[in-house]
């Protein structure tokens, strides 16, 4: 490769010393160790392979024949930009001298030398851009394409066409132009559309009369660009009572509270996490009165199986007076009182899991403190040995959700059904720590991402349907067990924690009306 005295003045004047002299270190450090000769000539031919980004659109073309149309257009659409972005701007504004020829390996030199500026790496640039496109798309099939992608970048500094910072910056300007793509073309977001539940008419109120809702505010806090619910509320129901829970209070004791007052509530409403929703479902089910979901948590599974997926969705089903009856169940522990359920309960790591996740939310936020009470819980915890329908054994845990849920997910949080008259049960043996963390409430996309790289196994989790299960947890010396529901750890007696105790789900068919848009 050739090296001109006016690149190498460009590269000097643009480019900090430091940036120089890390490109130099890094370059000696490449080319000083050695590989066997099969890997030079494979990094060879990958890089020849991606000149004109042949093999990404290889690539492409067989994502299109698969039936990824989207993923594969995202992400040659992405290549294309940064490509043009890269060569078209970003050489002609930085360039530079590229690595000497006589510095490189003779095993590792590419049989043409590139003549054109070397900032940015045109190769690296439409390597991120493409895999960055396809994971915005489908992050599985990112997640494949990356090893590939990160292979083409390394080569070019591996085969003397880059320097590093050439592909770093290669990398910036691909995964800037394809999340920039996702920004003003984002993909279309699917109308919910509930499965199951029998419509019935409930109590219309279009300006709110006779509505109370409970409103947790401090659900939901992570999600970026949602509207305030409770501005939308009243605008469009001024009538509807709204009390925002205090640290202090429940939704069962503000709500008691209400329904003894001179104006008691015939629709009750809850804006919130779905934890939040579970304990006001279990109010409305004492007090047979209908319940409205309005979406304000990070998830709202139970919103959403309802076909839920704005406040005005809820709003308007209130306003025609349209809902569904729908399954739930019932959670008891010992002989205490049963406790509503509507999406799933779960006994093992995850109630920990929760508990840990829930002391560090105030100070991690709640994305990065599930990261961290994940390792701390799988690196802390053993296996707990429980009687499972008659059956004593070893599990990392045991979900129960009710009715039917995604298959093949650990951890079934998210109810695909309705109605079906079934609980939805997955058990994750005691076995590979790694294995449990994917039982740490991954839902659809991240348990696609880990079944690629071969962390759930097929046939790891057992999975079976029933309308009652009965567990006896028997804690090991030292233990303490607990359950979890709809996302909340539940509290059990401190004496039982450390004895065996029994716990019982079972399904109760259309036991809650709740409003939401007609079935398609």
């Amino acid at each position: 490769m050739r090296s001109t005295p006016a690149a190498r003045w460009r590269r000097m004047m643009l480019f900090p010393a430091w940036v120089r002299k890390g490109d130099a270190r890094a370059g000696r450090h490449i080319n000083s160790r050695g590989a066997p000769p099969a890997v030079d000539s494979a990094l060879r031919h990958l890089s020849r392979s991606a000149d004109r980004s042949v093999l990404w659109f290889a690539i492409g073309g067989g994502l299109l024949a698969m039936g990824q149309r989207r993923a594969a257009l995202r992400g040659l659409l992405s290549l294309t930009v940064a490509s043009a972005v890269a060569n078209l701007v970003g050489k002609k504004l930085f360039g530079g001298d590229r690595p000497l020829t006589k510095d490189i390996p003779i095993g590792r030199r590419l049989h043409r030398s590139p003549e054109s500026p070397s900032f940015p790496s045109g190769h690296a640039a439409s390597a991120a851009a493409f895999a960055t496109g396809i994971a915005l798309e489908q992050p599985a099939l990112g997640l494949a394409v990356a090893p590939v992608a990160g292979a083409v970048a390394y080569s070019r500094v591996h085969t003397g066409a880059h320097w590093l910072s050439d592909v770093l910056g290669g990398v910036a300007i691909g995964v800037g132009v394809a999340a920039a793509g996702k920004a003003l073309v984002p993909a279309p977001v699917p109308r919910v559309v509930r499965e199951g539940g029998i419509d019935i008419a409930l109590p219309a109120a279009p300006s709110g009369d006779g509505v109370f809702i409970v409103a947790n505010p401090s659900s939901g806090k992570d999600v970026v660009g949602r509207t305030d619910p409770l501005t939308r509320i009243g605008e469009r129901m001024p009538h509807a009572r709204v009390h925002i829970l205090a640290d202090d209070d429940t939704p069962d004791a503000v709500i008691t509270e209400a329904l003894a007052s001179d104006h008691p509530p015939r629709i009750l409403g809850v804006c919130g996490g779905d934890g939040t929703v579970s304990a006001t479902a279990d109010t409305a089910r004492k007090a047979g009165l209908p319940l409205v979901v309005i979406p304000g948590g990070t998830f709202n599974h139970f919103a959403l199986a309802v076909g839920v997926d704005s406040v005005d969705d809820a709003l308007d089903a209130v306003a025609s007076g349209v809902g569904a009856r729908v399954d739930v169940a019932e959670l008891w522990l010992d002989d205490g009182a049963p406790i509503t359920v509507l999406n799933v309960a779960s006994i093992g790591i995850y109630p920990e899991f929760v508990l840990e996740r829930e002391g560090l939310e105030h100070r991690l936020g709640k994305w990065l403190s599930a990261v961290v009470a994940a390792i701390r819980v799988i690196r802390r915890e053993e296996p707990v040995t429980l009687e499972i329908d008659g059956e004593r054994r070893d599990v990392w845990s045991v979900f129960a959700g009710v009715n039917r849920n995604e298959p093949d997910v650990p951890a079934p949080l998210s109810r695909k059904r309705l109605d079906d008259g079934v609980l939805d049960v997955r058990i994750l043996p005691a076995g590979s720590r790694v294995q449990a963390v994917a039982s740490l409430a991954f839902g659809r996309r991240s348990s696609a991402v880990l079944r690629a790289v071969g962390v759930i196994r097929p046939g790891g989790v057992e999975s079976f349907t029933t309308e009652s299960l009965s567990v006896t947890v028997w804690p090991k010396r030292g233990q303490t067990a607990g359950f979890a529901h709809d996302g909340e750890a539940e509290d059990v007696d401190p004496d039982a924690a450390t004895r065996d105790f029994r716990s019982t789900v079972r399904l109760v068919e259309g036991a809650l009306d709740v409003y939401c848009p007609p079935a398609a």
